[in-house]
């Protein structure tokens, strides 16, 4: 028998109107490939990899049988003063796939642990070099962190910000946001009129001195935010700064690693080597939590070697987290990184993703309120205006008129989002681009 007292329940869900939902649950009981299964027997298409997490398509027998195994063999083991063999193993596979000498990675449980570990990390380098004066950390407008307060404090979301605004770190200041609204419709990587780095050399570094700046934060697409795609060049640009100055450049790829460019990591697709790069998500198909930060061998070496005469006892990173490197993750992070390289489907994220733009281009620009289309990769958004006074309720109510025709989007803001899994045929992007294109005509 399926539980059902969904709307008087004791769960509070997270970032949703808790209101609405106890009027029209949206309940999820099964799901297998691209689709769900809800309470009352509905079949509705996963459009969104569930949240960017599902890459290779739900109830992947390899995924489930590696972690069942790895329940017979090892449930958990501690990860202070000691680790299990899966977590090395994955480590090793993850920093096989990471560009440039990024191969050192720190396993926690989520992505929002991910950005707060990097800024640790990159404060913990500084130090070690002799300059822990470097405390100023550059984040982006609109950028999406995770909800730690160091995430929170680089990230760019008002409402993220707005309720614990009091409590952020002092030292930040932000990029401006990528997106030029005279290109808001591209399919790939679109063109900007705007040099959208001066106010970076012009403004923030000479403001906090470039000797006082840490790191700077960025994920290599707005994902969180709708899918916002920086201009061609940006961030190469973006790395040649911080290199003049000794700045670390993170890289957060929470959305964009593990496939969703169609390449390994968003930094392979630019053709740019961060310093540390943030995942978490797609690394084990959504199905157990998993995040960690890959740092380059230099960032290791310093804060080793800050502490080469110290004694053998000495604890060289003050940080972690109980699940660190938990067996039963880094077994499902392996067999999902299997999954992802025998039916190659980065590849083939790579070519449907062409589909998907072409489509959301082709069936959604002129629709009324329609304002932006952005495609790149195997995802892509569509901005609607807004009604006035009511931020985000023409998307929300278009997310609901999808999801009761049987395609789940997502809306943040006045975007609807798709992102499918890597599995997802030319039949199922049509289903989805037509079934948001009716959402939108009727809630014009």
């Amino acid at each position: 028998m399926v539980y059902q007292n969904f709307s008087q329940g004791a769960q509070w869900l997270p970032f949703t109107p808790n209101r609405s939902f106890g009027q029209d649950p949206r309940v999820f009981v099964a799901a297998d490939g691209m689709y769900f299964t809800t309470y009352d027997g509905r079949r509705v298409i996963d459009g969104i990899s569930s949240l960017w997490c599902v890459g290779a398509g739900h109830n992947r027998r390899e995924i489930n049988e590696a972690i069942k195994h790895q329940l017979d063999t090892l449930d958990y083991s501690t990860a202070f003063n000691a680790s299990n063999d899966r977590a090395f193993e994955a480590a090793e596979r993850i920093t096989a796939l990471a560009p440039g000498d990024l191969n050192k990675v720190l396993f926690c449980s989520s992505g929002s642990e991910a950005a707060d570990t990097s800024l640790k990390m990159a404060l913990a380098y500084h130090r070690a070099r002799g300059e822990g004066h470097r405390t100023v950390f550059i984040g982006r407008e609109r950028g999406y962190h995770g909800v730690g307060f160091g995430g929170m404090s680089v990230g760019g979301i008002p409402a993220n910000r707005k309720m614990f605004g009091s409590a952020l770190l002092p030292r930040v200041d932000h990029l401006s946001f990528t997106h030029d609204p005279a290109h808001a419709y591209y399919n790939g990587e679109p063109e900007s009129d705007h040099d959208l780095l001066v106010e970076l050399e012009q403004r923030i570094l000479p403001l906090h001195d470039p000797s006082n700046v840490a790191a700077i934060i960025v994920e290599p697409v707005a994902g969180s935010a709708g899918w916002y795609v920086p201009p061609k060049g940006y961030l190469k640009r973006l790395r040649e700064i911080c290199d003049r100055h000794g700045i670390l450049l993170i890289f957060d790829e929470v959305i964009t690693g593990f496939g969703r460019m169609g390449t390994a990591f968003g930094a392979d697709f630019y053709g740019v080597v961060p310093d540390m790069l943030n995942f978490a998500k797609c690394v084990t198909n959504g199905v157990i939590p998993m995040g960690g930060v890959i740092c380059r061998q230099s960032v290791y070496d310093a804060v080793m070697d800050a502490h080469a005469n110290s004694p053998a006892h000495a604890i060289e990173l003050f940080h972690g987290y109980t699940y660190s490197g938990h067996p039963v993750a880094c077994a499902a992070a392996i067999a999902t990184l299997n999954v992802l390289r025998d039916e190659e489907l980065f590849q083939r994220a790579a070519q449907i993703g062409k589909l998907l733009g072409d489509a959301m281009h082709n069936r959604l620009k002129g629709l009324p309120h329609v304002i932006s289309i952005r495609t790149l990769g195997l995802a892509g958004a569509v901005e609607l205006s807004s009604l006035p006074g009511l931020v985000g309720k023409r998307a929300y109510d278009v997310y609901l008129e999808c999801f009761h025709q049987g395609v789940l989007v997502r809306s943040a803001g006045e975007n609807l989002v798709l992102a499918p899994a890597y599995i997802v045929n030319a039949e199922q992007i049509a289903q989805m681009v037509d079934v948001l294109a009716g959402a939108i005509r009727k809630h014009a």
